[in-house]
């Protein structure tokens, strides 16, 4: 490449940058937008033809049936009907290689980007709502780490807990209490967390997962937890139980 060429492509770059500066983004909103079939009521000629050769495989992969739900389910905080099926599900998967069922299940709620409908469930379904090429891990922790995990869950407002963690939080998202099965933490024990490799690299804020002592890697992605569950439960279900409260 001549001198000349690294010159121009040397201030192409200057330029883009200053320019970027000077059309800063100075704030942004967001909103979670659930693709349905509403959005295809007036579908465009030309880009059905274009996608037209790739339709058959792409509905290969996500139109078989896995089971049925007898709820729809959404994530949000500080609990859902989803986060709670599938921090469930983590803790089932968690014996995959033959351990002990963990202590606990994690997600997080920006992880689950889809809902789940109620009734048939296809492959689909899970793909959309699991879409990453995260895996399940299961964590061992000393107590003490795990009453931190359980202060950057009050900070974010909450997060998908299994069915045995009661966390209760303040309005201003600081821990008030957390109990594993019933009884409080104890800061000496080793408890065992079954959540995605996403978040054991201390990812959204889940800065505790990096302090685990040891990680047992499992070896299948999430969304194949997930499906594996619905397959062999046929008919799922979700229940609101107070797992995340917010305290007066």
């Amino acid at each position: 490449m001549t001198r000349k060429l690294l010159l121009l492509c040397f201030l192409a770059v200057v330029t883009a940058s200053l320019h970027a500066q000077q059309n800063k983004v100075r704030f942004s909103n967001w909103k979670r937008i659930e693709v349905t079939s509403a959005f295809d009521a007036n579908p465009d000629s030309v880009a059905l033809a274009i996608i037209a050769p790739y339709k058959v495989s792409v509905d290969s992969v996500m139109s078989p049936v896995l089971g049925m739900s007898r709820v729809a389910m959404s994530p949000k905080r500080p609990e859902s009907l989803l986060s709670n099926w599938a921090a469930d599900v983590m803790v089932e998967g968690s014996t995959a290689t033959g351990l002990p069922a963990a202590d606990m299940g994690l997600v997080n709620i920006g992880g689950l980007r889809n809902n789940m409908p109620e009734g048939v469930v296809t492959c689909g379904d899970i793909i959309l709502i699991s879409p990453f090429e995260n895996e399940l891990v299961v964590l061992e922790m000393k107590g003490k780490h795990l009453l931190e995990l359980m202060r950057n869950i009050a900070a974010v407002g909450g997060e998908g807990v299994s069915h045995s963690v009661r966390i209760v939080i303040s309005k201003d998202r600081k821990l008030i209490s957390a109990t594993i099965n019933g009884e409080e933490i104890s800061r000496k024990r080793t408890y065992t967390v079954a959540t995605l490799d996403y978040l054991a690299e201390g990812n959204d804020k889940m800065y505790a997962l990096k302090k685990a002592k040891k990680r047992h890697d499992i070896g299948l992605k999430t969304r194949e937890v997930l499906m594996e569950s619905v397959v062999k439960h046929r008919i799922i279900d979700s229940k609101m139980e107070g797992r995340i409260t917010v305290s007066d």
